[in-house]
């Protein structure tokens, strides 16, 4: 087995494993976790493809340098809406933490 092939492995293995974190955790923050792992899995997988040949290919790096500041404010973004649905669900429950 290569290196690519390891990486190609390991990324469509952590992708499957945050796809199922994804459909089966509850918690708002965990599911944030996983759609993140699914992206970096996605960008492993891209990198690796990148380098089959001898002169990696430049599209691919520049996708996924690309991808990592999306991602980065994607997930800045689902963080402020998480504060404020939980900001909001203490509200609606008269300031008690809800159980």
């Amino acid at each position: 087995m290569t290196a690519i092939e390891l990486y190609l492995t390991l990324g469509v293995a952590v992708f499957l494993l945050s796809l199922h974190g994804l459909m089966t955790l509850h918690d708002p923050i965990r599911r944030l976790i996983a759609v993140n792992l699914m992206g970096a899995a996605t960008f492993l997988v891209m990198v690796s493809l990148a380098t089959r040949s001898a002169v990696p290919d430049p599209v691919l790096h520049a996708l996924v340098v690309t991808g990592l500041v999306v991602a980065i404010s994607a997930t800045a973004f689902a963080l402020r809406l998480i504060i404020a649905a939980s900001q909001q669900d203490r509200t609606d429950s008269g300031g008690k933490d809800p159980e």
